[in-house]
């Protein structure tokens, strides 16, 4: 028999505590959501060897890990059954995030190597944003520092998070036209961003940043201009279904947090919660980065 390695059972744990203390203090009876550490069958003797850095849907019945460690991508059923990996050793220096396109293309942000890269479902290279080792600072159009995500309009425009050393959105076209800068001021008063970590765009093209230092959602129009902020934490994932449900995640309260018009519906506690994916049935993917897990989440 197969014993779960310690940080899963204190995770579970740590859910069904928090849960349970929920309960004595709302008073109210409620289904618990299922955070499922043992979701990811490995490959038999095969191990992550790495930060399980982020996770999500590929829009196509499958669900990605993005892993520190060569192979980078690691792809499994919904129901946790291997399927493929690949990405060979150094083609990411620190890879941070993965998106989907609308075609299922990979895009991966690699803040150590200061870019973005595009990446065909059979692993060529399409495109490279930025300058492979060349930082550039926030008025910078064709360079980043240590970006961190990436997010996708409808008409496939793409928001590239600039975030662990500057303070910006890149707007780029499908082909990688530079756009526009939505924010490119550090601080914390309305407007300006302190670590974005992510980036989402709701259906009327609102842009979300995950403003993680100042602990809050800042939501800017589809022009740039700043609109509010929502007092959530938010360093991690951030992504939007297509009624406008927000899914967020933060790695340091261990949390996602469901919202609503920037109202709370609803937190489900899961250890380090950093990489972020929700799928249209509903189910929450989160990865655990440097417990090197990744959770399948199921509200009630």
């Amino acid at each position: 028999m197969t014993r779960a390695p310690s940080s899963r059972i204190s995770a579970r744990l740590r859910a069904v505590v928090l849960w349970t203390a929920s309960l004595l203090l709302g008073g109210t009876l409620q289904a618990q959501p299922v955070v499922d550490a043992g979701w990811a069958k490995l490959p038999e003797g095969s191990h992550w060897d790495g930060s399980t850095t982020w996770i999500t849907p590929d829009g196509h019945g499958n669900v990605v890990v993005l892993v520190r460690k060569a192979p980078y991508f690691r792809v499994f059923t919904r129901e946790g059954q291997p399927v493929r990996s690949f990405g060979d050793e150094g083609l990411f220096e620190t890879a941070h995030s993965l998106s989907f396109d609308a075609e299922g293309n990979y895009w991966v942000s690699d803040s150590t190597a200061h870019v973005v890269r595009k990446i065909s479902p059979d692993g060529r290279l399409l495109l490279t944003l930025g300058q492979p080792g060349v930082a550039g600072d926030n008025a910078a159009t064709d360079r980043f520092n240590q970006p961190n995500h990436v997010a996708f309009a409808a008409n496939g425009d793409v928001y590239v998070s600039d975030g662990y050393v500057n303070a910006r959105i890149v707007h780029f076209t499908p082909d990688g036209k530079f756009v526009r800068i939505i924010g490119g001021v550090q601080g914390g008063a309305a407007g300006q961003l302190q670590v974005p970590h992510g980036v989402a765009l709701d259906s009327a093209g609102r842009i979300l940043v995950n403003d993680s230092d100042n602990k809050r959602v800042s939501v800017f129009a589809p022009d740039g201009r700043f609109v509010e902020s929502w007092p959530f934490p938010s360093r991690g994932g951030i992504t939007v279904l297509p009624d406008d449900t927000v899914y967020v995640s933060d790695v340091n309260e261990g949390i996602v947090n469901v919202l609503r018009d920037g109202k709370l519906l609803d937190s489900i506690h899961v250890d380090r919660a950093h990489g972020l994916g929700v799928d249209l049935d509903g189910e929450i993917y989160v990865s655990g980065a440097s417990r090197m897990t990744v959770y399948k989440v199921t509200r009630p």
